[in-house]
């Protein structure tokens, strides 16, 4: 079975809560979408300056809305990362891949996850991508620099692939950025020969279909599973933390490329899960990320499965 070197931490796993049965140890939540089995594994957690997501937000507001969470506007923030696991007939998907080992220490612990919940990454069939962050593609690559889920399909979506690619995107990122348009087209390049691109809506795998949800990054996609009458969103990082998120989708966020627009696709896309009644999973949502989108007087408020 193939490892990271990084060493089992099982402090930094949750515990588990399940829309079924209860579960344990690196395997957070699951929830039965059908005949879907989706599984959230931890990545660990990054290490932010609070200003990376606060520092646009009306500040005279901003200690009030964070007062109930205790979080104060000037802490650090150490949110937590959720990969999504699909097993679905023969299919075993990955929806993003974690940091890897040359992001931040605190995470790339996808490899160890895997493993505790008995995965070879030789056996994931297929990696589907929300955006080209580093925490959520750096993970391609294992410590030898080679790709390390080496029998999956790889896929993302084309506005988000050909942006990364684009030779302009680490003059045109911001400084503070550059290192992940560097990061992101040398990944996709050693994973050429084995991507495949898709397009909003399209159906990527059976029962998954994708929704361009974009601001976060100009790409970035979500996933809604289906089967039958349930139905489940990978969100990705279009929803981002389980606070100022929620309570004020409509604040610009530091972490997005596009403040404006991901604002205006996060006040959609809650509106979607919350009239919807659908499931929801977060990259940074707490608790294994899965949980659902409730209206709290002019916003909402996040409700993990329990």
């Amino acid at each position: 079975m193939t490892l990271t070197k990084r060493a089992f931490l099982a402090t930094s796993a949750a515990a588990a809560a399940s829309l079924t049965l209860p579960r344990r140890g690196w395997t957070q939540t699951t929830a039965t979408i059908g005949g879907m089995e989706v599984t959230t594994l931890s990545d660990g957690n990054l290490m932010l300056p609070a200003e990376f997501i606060f520092g646009p937000m009306p500040q005279d507001d901003l200690a009030g809305v964070l007062a109930p969470f205790d979080i104060a506007p000037d802490q650090p923030l150490t949110p937590p990362c959720n990969v999504t696991l699909l097993r679905h007939g023969d299919n075993i998907v990955l929806f993003d891949c974690g940091a890897g080992f040359a992001f931040q220490d605190s995470a790339g612990q996808l490899g160890d996850a895997l493993a505790a919940a008995g995965i070879d990454p030789l056996d994931v069939t297929h990696v589907v991508v929300t955006h080209g962050h580093p925490d959520h593609i750096w993970g391609m690559l294992d410590d030898f620099d080679e790709p390390l889920f080496y029998n999956a399909e790889h896929m993302m979506g084309e506005v988000e692939h050909a942006y990364w690619m684009d030779d302009a995107t680490v003059n045109s990122i911001g400084e503070e950025r550059a290192s992940f348009a560097v990061g992101a087209k040398r990944r996709l390049e050693m994973m050429a020969g084995n991507m495949t691109l898709f397009s909003d809506g399209a159906e990527v795998l059976p029962g998954v279909s994708a929704q361009m949800t974009p601001g976060h990054t100009p790409g970035h996609m979500s996933f809604v599973m289906a089967d039958g009458n349930d139905a489940l969103m990978v969100v990705g990082d279009a929803i981002g933390n389980p606070h100022v998120a929620f309570a004020r989708p409509s604040w610009h966020s530091g972490s997005d490329q596009d403040l404006a627009m991901g604002a205006a696709t996060r006040t959609a896309l809650l509106d979607q899960i919350a009239t919807d009644a659908m499931t929801m999973i977060g990259f940074h949502l707490p608790n294994g990320g899965i949980g659902r989108a409730e209206r709290d007087g002019d916003g909402y408020r996040f409700v993990p499965s329990a």
